[in-house]
């Protein structure tokens, strides 16, 4: 976006009526937070087509942030011509007369957005936002009620209503909703600060502190409904309008980082979550962003600074433990990836079902440092937190055949696996490696070739070195000599790593010998998830 901001730019001053130009400056100056200029261009933006949303709605936040609310609100009324437009218009159009504390006008405002039943969320929780800012607790109430009832899952609805709770002397009716999202969502460090400030006894700064951050709330909301949607663009535009409205808006800065990530943009994206705050609840899980970042970008020891970095700061902090942990595993570095887990659940009193993972990651880092005791242990741990995950028993069952162990409970393990993830080509591989070990080279062979089957996805074929060495053995074993080779040199040409390519080059030049033991030619194709 920047680089095509530049570009436009450069082209529209050579050929400065053109009306494709116009436009496409506006929007890429827009996407990168350039207001200003945004501001410049949108005047000719209408010039050229008077129906233009986004340049209505940049133009008319202008005029509101100049006090000339009229104008402002003519402009958003010209923007509400589509849906989206329609949803936009009223909510600022509500703030609008909410900064000239104008219940009635503002609530009446909001009541347009009845006309269509996927705008009640937004219409609720901005109405009791307005109230509560203008002082009206009883009609804040009301809408907060009904906004939690219809969306209770939503994380600005239970900030606002457990704020206005708070700030109303009900910190434990508060309580209780903080407590039920974190059990029934994902971890937020927003509303576990507030569940934490509600023991400390203290309370919150209003969570709307002026019409302003209303308005930004508004345009926080949107982008992030465009995001889900897969409106990217969309989704930018308006969380670059939030900050301009509220530059300090950390929720904000890490949606922005959130879209880069997705467009694969990581240096835009660390830039995004470096201007929250420290004092920010989302800093810490900003810092380990910036770190999987940086590691994407092939900045290994960056990666790492920035992770012990936070460590330093929050020795006590949990998950930068665990992201410490996931990046000396994605590097296979076992030992210090173990020690990062071990630490991280040394913090927690009673492990629970969201614990699995660390214990399945830590058993994966031990096996691969030969620590086998500690590993089964830990692959038992995670099926006790995660009953019969397919990748937890699949890893573990294979373990176990491999080590000749344990057989009977090992292929009860892959075979449920299987039957969990029938479409899972490194799982039926693992399946019929599983056969293979235990000599049983023709029911390996029908798994293995089907393993093959599942690997391949419009008629392209994943490379896999793995799983076509296997069924290149498997062939062998059965007299299919001409088909091993076959699996063998597709093997050979997929990138295996180092000892295996070694093995395969000499299973080309020589065959497998009668006497070679199944147990120790391979280790599993099994695929660990990652993080």
């Amino acid at each position: 976006m920047e680089a095509a901001a530049a570009y436009f730019g450069r082209a529209l001053a050579r050929d400065p009526e053109n009306p494709v130009l116009i436009e496409r400056s506006f929007i890429h100056e827009l996407s990168v937070g350039n207001l200003d200029r945004a501001e410049e261009l949108a005047q000719s933006v209408l010039e050229v087509s008077t129906d233009h949303r986004m340049g209505r709605i940049v133009l008319g936040l202008a005029a509101v942030r100049e006090g000339r609310h009229d104008a402002g609100r003519e402009h958003f009324a010209e923007a509400a011509f589509t849906p989206l437009g329609e949803l936009t218009s009223g909510l600022l159009t509500a703030w609008s007369f909410a900064e000239e504390r104008k219940l009635d006008e503002a609530l009446a405002a909001l009541g347009v957005l009845e006309s269509q039943d996927a705008f009640g969320n937004f219409r609720l929780l901005h109405s009791g936002l307005i109230a509560t800012h203008l002082g009206d607790h009883v009609r804040a109430e009301k809408a907060f009620r009904d906004a939690y009832e219809r969306a209770g899952s939503s994380l600005r609805v239970v900030q606002a209503f457990g704020a206005f709770l708070e700030r109303t002397g009900r910190g434990q009716e508060a309580a209780g909703l903080y407590d039920l999202f974190l059990e029934t969502a994902q971890r937020s460090p927003l509303v576990e600060e507030a569940r934490a400030r509600i023991e400390a006894n203290e309370l919150p700064e209003p969570f709307i502190g002026t019409a302003s951050d209303g308005m930004a709330e508004a345009m926080f909301s949107l982008a992030n409904v465009m995001l889900a949607e897969q409106s990217m663009d969309v989704a930018l535009v308006y969380a670059q309008l939030a900050l301009s409205l509220k530059p300090d808006f950390a929720i904000a800065h890490a949606l922005i980082g959130e879209i880069h990530e997705d467009a694969e943009l990581y240096e835009r994206a660390i830039e995004a979550y470096e201007k929250i705050s420290e004092d920010s609840p989302l800093w810490p899980s900003a810092e380990i962003q910036i770190a999987t970042n940086l590691d994407r970008m092939e900045k290994f020891d960056e990666a790492l600074a920035r992770i012990d970095g936070l460590i330093a700061a929050r020795p006590d902090y949990y998950d930068a433990l665990v992201a410490r942990g996931n990046l000396m595993r994605l590097h296979e570095k076992w030992v210090e990836a173990a020690e990062a887990y071990t630490r991280a659940l040394a913090l927690v009193d009673t492990l629970e079902r969201e614990h699995w993972t660390v214990a399945y990651f830590r058993a994966i880092a031990n096996e691969r440092a030969g620590k086998w005791t500690e590993a089964e242990a830990d692959f038992r741990t995670a099926l006790r937190l995660e009953p019969d995950h397919p990748s937890v028993l699949n890893y573990l069952g294979y373990s176990l055949v491999d080590m000749n162990q344990k057989l009977d409970e090992a292929m009860d393990m892959i075979a449920k696996a299987v039957e969990l993830r029938p479409n899972d080509g490194y799982i039926v591989d693992s399946l019929g490696w599983a056969h293979y070990q235990l000599g049983d080279y023709e029911e390996a062979v029908e798994h293995l070739e089907r393993a093959i089957g599942l690997s391949c996805g419009d008629h392209q074929c994943s490379a896999d070195p793995v799983i076509n060495d296997h069924l290149g053995d498997a062939y062998w074993r059965v007299g299919r000599r001409i088909e091993a080779r076959f699996q063998w040199s597709h093997a050979r040409d997929s990138d295996p790593e180092p000892e295996d390519l070694k093995r395969i080059l000499s299973k080309l030049t020589d065959g497998l010998k009668d006497d070679d033991s199944p147990a120790a030619v391979q280790k599993s194709a099994a695929d660990p998830e990652k993080p």
